[in-house]
């Protein structure tokens, strides 16, 4: 047992200048807090970042479940991932439609099946079969949290990474996609080495546009830095985001590796987060 934690949730990429964000930013500092006092207790990492993320998933805040927003066609078709730092299990669900905790059905699907990702209808007939909780009404449920955007690949993400005193890493994405998305777009987020990433050395969670991170396969590129080349976690989480930014794409990364060092670099307008380390106080961030 480590005896050691930490723990990094963001709220997405992309900060606009002319918006308030207190709303977000007290949410962030209570809901570290609680994760705070859930690891202090012994409470496991995938248990905590299941809980995180699926409470930013509720709350409407953030462009991640309930605060989604739908996609041309009017679909709100959401994705999320989870992964398991110490069995190297994942789950996620891609172009999910009509349930309230894709991460929920993620982390089931890393559970309950031989698969790892699930899409479309399959994903939605295992959450009913699971019977995870459904939206009842679009109209009714949905809060899309975004705000007027006139870049060409808009970002909004949720995720989560901890180590836990027991020494777990876990990481946990969700969003409902970049705005105005195509009908069955899928981005980095659900993709395991993309958007999300955990292995025995650190847990790395994505945000920003999707398409450049795809292609820089970035939570991965991160793991292999570290483990290939020797570098220390913020250098390799720097360099990755670097490599995005040549691709002319932004955003960022949370990560934390095992021994409890943080990073949380980015290139895009400021990223929404908040970062809990044992023995300091609770740190949060927008720019």
């Amino acid at each position: 047992m480590s005896g050691t934690y930490a723990l990094v949730l963001h709220g997405g990429a992309g900060v606009l200048a002319d918006r308030n964000y207190d709303p977000e930013t007290e949410h962030m500092h209570g809901l570290a807090e609680t994760a705070r006092g859930w690891l202090e207790a012994g409470k496991s990492a995938m248990d905590v970042v299941t809980d995180v993320v699926t409470e930013l998933e509720a709350c409407g805040l953030y462009v991640a479940g309930k605060g989604a927003s739908p996609n041309v066609a009017g679909r709100y078709e959401l994705d999320a991932a989870i992964m398991d730092g110490a069995t190297q299990k994942a789950g996620s669900v891609a172009a999910l439609a009509g349930f309230i905790s894709p991460v929920g059905v993620a982390r089931a699907i890393m559970e309950r099946t031989h698969h790892v990702m699930l899409a479309g209808r399959g994903a939605e007939a295992f959450a009913a079969i699971e019977n995870f909780d459904r939206v009842d009404s679009v109209n009714d449920y949905y809060t899309p949290a975004a705000a007027p955007d006139s870049r060409a690949i808009a970002t909004g993400t949720v995720g989560c990474v901890a180590l836990d005193t027991s020494g777990n890493l876990v990481a946990a994405t969700s969003t409902g996609g970049t705005l105005n998305k195509m009908e069955g777009r899928v981005g980095d987020c659900p993709i395991i080495g993309s958007g999300t990433w955990a292995d025995g050395e650190v847990a790395i969670s994505c945000t920003g546009q999707g398409e450049y991170f795809l292609r820089r396969a970035t939570a991965h590129d991160i793991a292999a830095r570290m483990r290939y080349a020797g570098q220390t976690l913020e250098a390799a989480a720097a360099a990755a985001i670097e490599d995005v930014g040549t691709l002319g794409g932004e955003g960022g990364v949370i990560a934390v590796d095992r021994h409890g060092n943080i990073a949380h670099p980015f290139n895009s307008p400021g990223m929404k987060r908040a970062i809990v380390k044992a023995g300091e106080p609770v740190f949060v961030g927008v720019k």
